[in-house]
């Protein structure tokens, strides 16, 4: 809870859970509308679903029309993937499923790790229209989350609300007259912190190798032209206008320098590498523990 006699609405979506914090209890139609909104954004780009969208092309060929909210979504993803050389890519859930972190949750290897195809070859996405040469497996898991934050705060606003945050497990939208402290959770045990930050009228997301990790090595964050994970760094937080930004921004930072990305984004950020040491830019005006 961000401030003492604040109202929490918790609910579970896009397999994470959420909690929106508002000074008042959220009326029923408000909450509809916010579970309505998760409910399509899974439904669309799930590829852990086979009704949603975007599984369509992981079974051939073939276009498919994405809601309007896509064309932010293509512009993230297609200026990290030029920063990146192609590390960053929506075409990592084939290498993602043959390491195990496929549809069931099997969390078994199928084989070795394998790159996905490039983006350029197989996959044509301008704006709402996405377009696959062959079978895909789509997964904008680097930043959708971020990018749902940002419409579950657009339908807040919507509905006159100007002081609420909202909290999709660590990834976080904040507006209003009252800032939050946000503990910064040590990537080696969630019960720790390494520091806190201060969240004022912006977007906080984490990006961590320990979230979602499984067999010898193995986690989530995998480098698009290996297929592999990346064990460089281990965490990262980055602050941002929007949390679609944010979210892509903080996982682009296990595979990107932070000053290209500094050059296309505005954005702060700290990033703790696999050896323990901690980088963050002049903007991140947190306090770390030592």
């Amino acid at each position: 809870m961000p401030h003492p006699g604040w109202s929490n609405f918790s609910f579970d979506g896009i397999g994470t859970r959420w909690e929106i914090s508002t000074p008042d209890q959220l009326a029923p139609v408000l909450t509809g509308e916010l579970l309505a909104a998760v409910e399509a954004y899974d439904t669309t780009w799930s590829r852990f679903r086979a009704d949603s969208l975007v599984a369509r092309l992981s079974r051939g060929p073939g276009s498919i029309t994405l809601p309007d909210h896509a064309t932010g979504l293509q512009e993230l993803y297609a200026t990290a993937y030029r920063l990146s050389d192609g590390a960053m890519t929506p075409l990592i859930g084939s290498s993602l499923e043959r390491l195990g972190y496929d549809a069931s949750y099997s969390l078994i290897p199928t084989g070795a790790a394998q790159a996905p195809p490039r983006w350029e070859d197989v996959l044509e996405w301008t704006g709402t229209t996405m377009t696959a040469k062959e079978p895909l497996v789509v997964d904008i898991g680097a930043a959708g989350k971020g990018q749902l934050v940002d419409l579950l705060g657009g339908i807040l606003r919507g509905a006159g609300l100007d002081d609420f945050l909202v909290d999709g497990s660590g990834d976080m939208l904040h507006s209003g007259a009252h800032p939050v402290s946000v503990a910064l959770e040590h990537p080696y045990n969630p019960r720790q912190a390494i520091g806190t930050v201060e969240l004022d009228n912006a977007a906080l997301c984490a990006s961590a190798a320990n979230r979602r990790a499984w067999d010898d090595g193995l986690h989530h964050v995998l480098d698009g032209t290996t297929g592999k994970p990346v064990h460089t760094t281990v965490a990262t937080w980055t602050m941002a206008a929007s949390a679609l930004v944010a979210d892509g921004l903080a996982t682009a930072l296990f595979m990107v320098d932070p000053a290209p990305l500094e050059k296309e984004f505005e954005f702060s950020w700290l990033r703790v590498s696999s050896t323990g040491s901690a980088a963050f830019s002049s903007g991140f005006e947190g306090r770390l523990f030592t």
